[in-house]
């Protein structure tokens, strides 16, 4: 396996050690079936550095390419999405989605509107009951071969979408709505099962969430999810594909300007990011 961090002035590819790309086009060289095997070609053949400027790291999505996302994979999202849209009178369809042969998938957002570690989310203003959710972020390329992994902040409003299930693109949809990063963690083996996303919310210095769950509680394939964004749809310079979240907090919480939240996924790192 390799990590790929997405810098300003080029790529940085590290394992043991760190190797860094300059002049390179992050959209072509990551949408490539065999990328693990080109990365680690390269690797021969450069010289390692000692270090990378922090500052410099950019979300891991090219300027050409879609992020999507798959809703209601995991059963206790499924639950959180019926008890904030019974009022409207929408629980019955996540229920009935959760069963269905076919996922719920959806545009999340062009790169304009991502972030990337340490920088800002944002919540609605328009918008009472706010929460992230941390999801495993398939990287895909244009022939549909999952070729890595990365972390991603599905940042939702909870009550827009509970106010109406129509009303999901505009509860999904906004400037600074999703983070990705820190880096795409490249290998050629399926994750393990047992591969653990965790989820830490502080305000003012202080733990006032947590949370974490298996990728194994994933209702569905992986592979599954990507053949149904790839179903009607073609995507060129390839696609990031969110997987849906198992970590919902409580209607007793909702997120507040600095709130700081730090996403982990094993052997792919912490996205960290602040509420603007």
């Amino acid at each position: 396996m390799v990590k790929l961090y997405k810098i300003k002035t080029g790529i940085l590819i590290e394992n043991e050690f760190k190797f860094y790309l300059t002049n390179e086009n992050w959209d072509s060289f990551v949408n490539d079936d065999n990328l693990l095997r080109k990365a680690k070609q390269l690797i021969s053949s450069l010289e390692a550095v000692d270090k990378f400027p922090r500052d410099e790291v950019l979300p891991p999505i090219g300027s050409n390419q879609e992020l999507w996302a798959c809703g209601v994979t995991y059963l206790r999202s499924k639950v959180g999405r019926q008890e904030e849209s019974k009022a409207s009178g929408g629980a019955d369809f996540y229920g009935k989605v959760y069963e269905a042969e076919r996922p719920e998938v959806f545009f999340k957002s062009t790169p304009h509107r991502i972030v990337g570690h340490n920088a800002f989310v944002r919540i609605r203003k328009d918008s009472t009951w706010d929460v992230p959710e941390p999801e495993l972020t398939l990287v895909v390329t244009s022939s549909g071969k999952i070729i890595g992994y990365t972390i991603g902040n599905d940042m939702s409003s909870r009550s827009i979408e509970g106010e109406n299930p129509l009303y999901l693109p505009q509860a999904k949809t906004y400037d600074g709505c999703a983070a990705l990063g820190p880096c795409i963690y490249v290998t050629d083996k399926p994750l393990d099962s047992n591969t653990t996303i965790s989820l830490a919310i502080n305000r003012d210095s202080k733990k006032v969430f947590e949370g974490s769950i298996a990728i194994s509680q994933i209702k569905r394939t992986l592979q599954e999810l990507v053949s149904f964004v790839y179903r009607e749809c073609s995507f060129p310079n390839g696609c990031l594909i969110m997987t849906g979240t198992g970590i919902v907090p409580g209607s007793d919480f909702t997120l507040k300007s600095r709130d700081e939240i730090n996403i982990s996924i094993d052997n792919i790192g912490t996205l960290s990011n602040t509420v603007q």
